[in-house]
């Protein structure tokens, strides 16, 4: 979908070559009458029409980094415009920072003409509501580990990782919003009292697009996809926990009713449809049109491992987090909090950029003579280690170079989310090829290493937004079931650059000795199983 675009830029509709605005009334085939004659007080304008099929809508991205949102062909899925906008950095943020970039980033008319909107947020976050909707605190992110004392007194409260994955397909670990609420109780007790409703980054977005100065309690929804990475909700049952809730904040307190895949939760200043929107890896699942066999291996911030399924998954070990997806079925997912901002470090270490980094990894061997990188910078999720941080390991003489390096710190990325994929496959998951994504996949040197490392046919899909454009999707799907048509709607991919494992052997080379280090170092990571690539 192009090169990157600065904070509050735009792309223009592809059709329109003389470089002016998209003629929204030529695209919609509707009269120039028919167009609003002024911008809602979003600043946002609806083409209105009773007898012409709604032919726009948009995706939102409210990721960590980043407001993202994509403008779409309702009916082919084609990207006609973008924009973004960033987000402050850190572990927590005050949800208003959310809105301001979204509105940065729509602020000339990118959602013009559009029918329909839905978000994809990031998961997991935790923002606590008082009884009049404002904000109590800043919004805890699924990337604060300061919960991880929580999530280990939660998992012994209610009487191990059995009783977690029966209750509700995942065991706690520092990301899920159930171990944020019970680290809010213990730590700043006086907030908590004053909590009458939790809701989810994406939650929060959506209630402010439908016009909301605040979102009071009550108003907000969410969706089950969602809902499933809050530690509260349980994926096979449908339902809340609350007696899970009460275990974490010690009270009941509100939370927003759970809707449909298609549904619609209402309408922003103007008109424009607000679909239910979802969490950021249910998005990107319906942005690549994901096909039972495919698993999806996401390097950004975090890293990710995920596949849609017919059932829920169950892992004691923690390791696969038992979500559901945006569709009604599940998506089993691994994720690892080091994956992208590994190779950034490598590259500051070794005084040079990403291009830099690229050169000297693809100049060493398979292996990097031995030189193995255990990626913990910031801590780690999957395995679960908080308080973890980096390990260099095999690092002798002979070996220690800048080439070497470079290739240890791609190979230390891959390796963390092919032993994933392996979590997933011993989950019942049929694992035929991956797709790698995330700005991370478009190096060549992470594609060269990962032809071998997961052992199936690895496929590249073109850079594109696709939490923002599985967002978009959802809200194609909204528009369509309004008029009947329960089908998520089909959506054309562009062709992916697709890689066959020509060396097999060498990636079993490289993630036994990254597993010999690993179990030497964590000896509490040590599995039982295979340790070769998924087949």
């Amino acid at each position: 979908m192009g090169h990157a675009l600065g904070p509050g830029q735009r792309r223009p509709c592809r059709r329109d070559t003389d470089g002016s605005r998209c003629r929204r009334e030529d695209r919609l085939k509707v009269p120039r009458a028919r167009c609003a004659s002024s911008p809602d007080e979003q600043g946002w304008r609806l083409v209105r029409s009773d007898d012409v099929t709604p032919a726009l809508v948009a995706g939102i991205d409210s990721s960590t980094q980043a407001t993202k949102v994509v403008v779409c062909d309702a009916g082919t899925g084609e990207v006609v415009r973008e924009a973004r906008a960033p987000h402050p950095d850190g572990t927590e943020v005050d949800p208003e920072r959310w809105w301001e970039a979204l509105r940065a980033a729509t602020s000339d008319g990118i959602l013009d003409g559009v029918s329909a909107v839905g978000v994809g947020g990031q998961q997991h976050g935790m923002v606590a509501l008082d009884e009049d909707g404002q904000v109590l605190r800043p919004a805890l992110l699924w990337n604060d580990t300061r919960s991880a004392g929580a999530a280990g007194d939660l998992v012994s409260d209610l009487g191990g990782p059995e009783q977690w994955v029966d209750a509700v397909g995942s065991v706690p670990v520092a990301a899920l919003t159930v171990t944020k609420l019970r680290w809010l109780a213990e730590h700043e007790p006086e907030t908590a009292a004053r909590v009458a409703e939790v809701v989810l980054p994406h939650d929060w977005v959506t209630a402010r697009l439908r016009g909301a100065d605040r979102v009071r309690p009550g108003t907000a929804r969410t969706d089950r996809g969602d809902a499933s990475g809050t530690g509260y909700w349980s994926p096979h049952e449908d339902r809340y926990r609350l007696d899970i809730l009460r275990l974490a904040l010690g009270r009941d307190v509100g939370l927003p009713p759970v809707v449909g895949p298609a549904d619609t939760v209402g309408e922003a200043p103007g008109g424009m449809l607000v679909s239910a929107g979802t969490g950021d890896n249910m998005a990107a699942a319906l942005g690549l049109g994901l096909e039972p066999g495919d698993v999806v291996v996401s390097l950004g911030t975090s890293g990710t491992a995920f596949a849609v399924h017919d059932r829920p998954a169950a892992d004691p070990t923690g390791a696969v987090a038992g979500f559901a997806d945006a569709s009604g079925r599940f998506l089993p997912l691994v994720c690892t909090l080091n994956a992208a901002r590994v190779l950034t470090a490598a590259a500051t270490m070794l005084g040079t950029d990403l291009a830099g980094l690229e050169r000297l990894a693809q100049q060493s061997a398979p292996g990097a003579g031995g030189l193995v990188l255990l990626p913990y910078l910031d801590g780690e999720r999957t395995p679960d280690l908080p308080f973890a941080s980096g390990t260099l390991g095999g690092l002798r003489r002979g070996n220690a170079t800048p080439e070497n390096l470079a290739r240890a710190a791609v190979e230390g990325m891959l390796c963390g989310l092919a032993d994933g994929v392996d979590a997933l496959t011993a989950q019942g998951v049929p694992v035929r090829r991956v797709l790698l994504i995330g700005g991370a996949a478009r190096s060549t040197a992470v594609q060269v290493v990962a032809q071998n490392l997961f052992g199936v046919p690895v496929d590249v899909p073109p850079p594109g937004e696709y939490v923002a454009l599985g967002a978009a999707r959802q809200a194609a799907w909204a528009v369509a079931a309004q008029r009947g048509q329960a089908e998520l709607p089909a959506w054309s991919h562009r062709p992916a650059v697709s890689l066959r494992p020509d060396d097999p052997a060498a990636g079993t080379r490289v993630r036994e000795q990254y597993q010999a280090l690993r179990t030497a170092v964590h000896p509490t990571t040590r599995r039982e199983g295979r340790s070769e690539p998924a087949t």
